[in-house]
């Protein structure tokens, strides 16, 4: 049962609309259930007693857990003989050092972490609880830089580096100035209704709505247009590094200042698509 996004793999993208290829018995092994609901998790419990060995979960996207969610999902899972699996790919060495487990207390019997902890360079890691673990001997694991150890240096340094000097809260200060200073814009400009900047500070998503309150791609790639224009490259995702000084946060909010003058006059007229100069930005997928 899974919950969030987890990459490429058949098991996961055979949720979505890009399963082309993936056959249908692999397509049938992932079940799917909803954030912060946890009758959602219940139900699919209750709809295949017995069937369930893992439940894997980003632990936070966009929102954040309600107060008790995540432990009740632990609960659930061991009460049902299943393992608890933690997708920390994109909050782990952001939200905390620890990731989102350690922010919201609640460990995992499984987790995987991504590049976040080498600075970028590829690495990954799969970590746990020590006899759940030991059936790696047991399991053929292989790619093509599997024996690559620059990445490992690189993991050494950055998390010394992180831990010296407290990057994380580097990413909470700067984050949270682009956070509030992007909704301050957004009030300013009347497109409180129609544009938010959401999420925890280290890591925040820019949501565009029309006056339906549907997702509108058309603003976004309007917003997306005009910021390149003045050269911020932007795709609606706010990634906050240690590099992040309170200059480039000040040159970003004066360039969403320009453009939320555009969109504004956009939306008042009614003509955001004739404004785009290319194609309206797609999806990459969408869940089933």
């Amino acid at each position: 049962a899974c919950c969030g996004y987890h990459g490429w793999q058949d098991w996961y993208i055979g949720t979505t609309t890009r399963k082309k290829g993936v056959p249908d018995v692999v397509q049938k092994l992932t079940l799917t259930f909803q954030y912060n609901n946890i009758e959602s998790l219940k139900e699919l419990f209750k709809t295949h007693k017995n069937e369930i060995g893992a439940v894997i979960m980003e632990p936070m996207s966009v929102i954040e857990p309600e107060e008790t969610f995540l432990g009740q999902v632990k609960e659930m899972t061991h009460q049902n003989g299943a393992l608890l699996i933690f997708d920390e790919i994109v909050t782990g060495f952001r939200i905390s050092l620890g990731g989102a487990q350690e922010r919201f207390h609640v460990i995992p019997d499984l987790a995987c972490f991504g590049k976040g902890m080498a600075n970028g360079m590829p690495i990954s890691a799969v970590v746990g609880k020590k006899d759940i673990m030991k059936l790696f001997d047991e399991v053929f694991f292989s790619f093509t830089f599997g024996g690559e150890v620059l990445s490992l240096a690189a993991a050494l340094v950055t998390i010394r580096q992180m831990k010296k000097e407290d990057v994380i809260a580097h990413l909470w200060r700067q984050g949270r100035k682009l956070l509030e200073g992007y909704n301050a814009l957004a009030k300013e400009y009347d497109l409180k209704r129609h544009t938010q900047c959401v999420g925890l500070p280290p890591r925040t998503v820019i949501l565009f709505w029309d006056d339906k309150g549907n997702e509108s791609l058309e603003m976004k790639t309007l917003f997306q247009q005009e910021s390149i224009k003045r050269g911020l490259l932007f795709n609606g995702v706010h990634n906050i590094c240690f590099s992040h000084t309170d200059e480039d946060i000040q040159k970003t909010l004066k360039i969403y200042e320009e453009v939320f003058a555009i969109v504004a006059q956009a939306v008042k007229e009614g003509n955001i698509k004739d404004r785009i100069e290319g194609e309206v930005i797609q999806a990459v997928f969408r869940k089933i």
